[in-house]
């Protein structure tokens, strides 16, 4: 039996992705630089502060050299001024790591938060037709995981390149005056080492990343069993389950086992390195030390000054790993950035209200995401001012496909629409959409009160306007039966409140946005009589004085339509009322309501 319910990839939408440090990469990467604003004069200070605490670091060392080299020298003058200039230093060294953190996470923070909300303001504002080729895990991932990743690496990562940078080159040239040949043989070996060391920890960390994703197998089949725990024991399976988990188990321990294996073998490899590496240097300086060419305290600075750069080096790949993300994080941010938003203007003040005649001229359109789909043809029909017009058809005709054209979520391919007899696009999609609602048949309440999102219509919107609105909508009811009544919370997705109850609430919010234009996606399909019966009645009351656009499955909901608009295959077929299409003997129809009828 096939492995169920696992992923390698799982959670991959959540993992920053890398990018080869190449000129325009770089250049794409210091993009979030630009973000900086007011805060510049901040960074600038925290590299001066950064550029401090190295050259402090490389001080040390050379200092602590000199220190040793005054007991040959008999001079106590000297010991006690050079223990005092390195308290200093450390005190000095202490001082600026704490102003560069604290500058660079200054900077940060604010930097982000601009960020974050121009990419969410951005974001907010694109067209349909890009949220149409994304999935919601992957934007929300842009705008989770990625942001911390640049979080990370502008507070710490950059910050600590640069410093371990420093003391490479730094201490090179200092090594270097202090012996060149004990020099070359350190570089021979410690930078060697350091990145044997370096590319053994990626195995051990790929390794353990691999045990990782067997205990997510078998914790996954611990999900499944007991989410299904009713199909296990109606099948008499819990053997078949228990070996399953078992081998699952085992091999968790046997890669375990192995990761165990190398993790010993590393760390011996890392002594042996760390003490052989050192035990050659010294052993060297010492002989050049007998010989005369370097002093005692000399070799104490070289052999600290070897210690740094060893680390130095060492840290120095996991430091560019961190980079390469972040520049890929940083790309898939701007890559939001430049796509191109929609008209939205947010500071849209209410203009003259339009009256609601609307009109489809020849109208066709094909979906960006399959271009060679025509999903409507020809389409052609006008809904006069407080119309209610009825758009029927089969699953997949193209109904819902038609009242997205109507608030421009798309534009037709060919033809036109227009709103009062002027074409849609000379509207602002704001002037065009604040006259206009929706009430779907899944209903999405946002996760806060229901005072809140009823007022989603209407932000501004008095008390006294939202009880009425909740009263048009026969909810205020079932709204007072609560204990904290408008300020109950509704929960994720309204998942607190039935059915029936999220469509009135739906209906109370349009209520309150007092639309000119209506459109009613099957507001009633999904629920039971009762709530059904409530929700046509508020539906009834609101439908009152606009031009309505009503999809529907149920044909019983729409018999009083001033003009039923029967489509098939994305094309109009039938047009008419209720009487004069039920009339027409092989009529599309007819024929649903027959299917209907004999289904009831």
């Amino acid at each position: 039996m096939a492995k169920r319910g696992f992923n390698n990839t799982e959670g991959s939408e959540d993992e920053p992705p890398k990018k080869k440090l190449t000129a325009e990469n770089l250049k794409k990467g210091l993009r979030i630089y630009s973000f900086l604003g007011p805060h510049k004069a901040k960074f600038m200070l925290g590299l001066l502060f950064l550029a401090l605490t190295s050259a402090t670091a490389l001080a040390f060392p050379w200092l602590m050299g000199e220190l040793v080299n005054t007991i040959e020298q008999k001079d106590l003058d000297r010991a006690n001024f050079l223990g005092m200039i390195l308290i200093v230093i450390l005190i000095a060294q202490s001082f600026f790591s704490f102003m560069r953190i604290y500058l660079f996470v200054n900077v940060t923070e604010n930097t982000l938060r601009t960020l974050r909300q121009r990419v969410y303001s951005h974001l907010i504002t694109l067209p349909m037709t890009y949220f149409g080729n994304r999935r919601v895990g992957e934007l929300n991932s842009r705008m989770s995981a990625d942001v911390m990743q640049l979080q990370e690496t502008m507070t710490t990562t950059v910050a600590e390149f640069l410093r371990q940078f420093i003391i490479i080159i730094g201490g090179i040239a200092l090594l270097t005056y202090l012996s060149p040949k004990l020099t070359l043989l350190m570089l021979a070996i410690v930078p060697l080492m350091a990145l044997a060391a370096v590319f053994f920890g990626r195995f051990i960390r790929k390794s353990s990343r691999e045990v990782q994703d067997k205990i997510a197998e078998s914790n996954t089949i611990i999900e499944e069993t007991l989410q299904g725990i009713a199909n296990v024991k109606s099948f008499a399976n819990e053997l078949f389950e228990i070996v399953r988990y078992n081998k699952s188990t085992d091999e968790v321990v046997n890669k375990a086992l192995v990761v165990g294996r190398y993790r010993g073998m590393f760390a011996s490899f890392i002594i042996f390195c760390i003490f052989g590496a050192l035990v050659v240097v010294v052993w060297y300086g010492v002989v050049l030390s007998i010989q005369g060419p370097m002093e005692t305290g000399d070799l104490v600075s070289f052999v600290l000054y070897s210690v740094f750069v060893g680390a130095s080096i060492g840290g120095f790949a996991e430091l560019y790993t961190q980079i390469q993300k972040a520049i890929g994080s940083t790309e898939r941010l701007l890559e939001i950035l430049d796509e191109t938003q929609e008209s939205i203007d947010l500071n849209y003040k209410p203009a003259a209200r339009i009256q609601g005649s609307v009109a489809f001229e020849n109208v066709a359109f094909r979906y960006p995401s399959r271009p060679d789909m025509l999903v409507l043809k020809d389409i052609s029909f006008t809904a006069n001012r407080g119309e209610t017009i009825a758009i029927v058809g089969p699953s997949g005709s193209g109904k819902s496909t038609m009242v997205s054209l109507i608030l421009r979520f798309y534009d037709p391919d060919s033809g036109k629409i227009t709103i009062d007899g002027k074409d849609a696009n000379n509207f602002s999609l704001t002037e065009l959409r604040n006259q206009m609602a929706i009430v779907p048949q899944d209903v999405l309440l946002f996760g806060g009160s229901i005072r809140e999102n009823i007022a989603y219509g209407k932000p501004d919107a008095t008390e006294e306007e939202i009880r009425e609105a909740a009263a048009k909508a026969n909810a205020l009811t079932f709204i007072e039966g609560f204990p904290e009544k408008l300020d109950t919370l509704v929960g994720e997705r309204g998942v607190k409140l039935s059915g029936g109850q999220r469509q009135r609430i739906a209906i109370a919010r349009a209520v309150l946005k007092d639309p000119a234009i209506l459109i009613l996606d099957e507001a009633t399909s999904s629920l039971d009589s009762e709530s059904e019966r409530l929700v046509q009645e508020a539906l009834d009351k609101l439908m009152q004085g606009r031009t309505s656009f009503v999809i529907a499955h149920r044909l019983s909901t729409i018999r009083n339509a001033n003009k039923i608009i029967v489509i098939d295959n994305g094309s109009v077929v039938e047009t008419g009322t209720h009487e004069e299409l039920i009339l027409k003997e092989d009529g599309l129809y007819k024929s649903l309501s027959k299917l209907q009828f004999e289904n009831a």
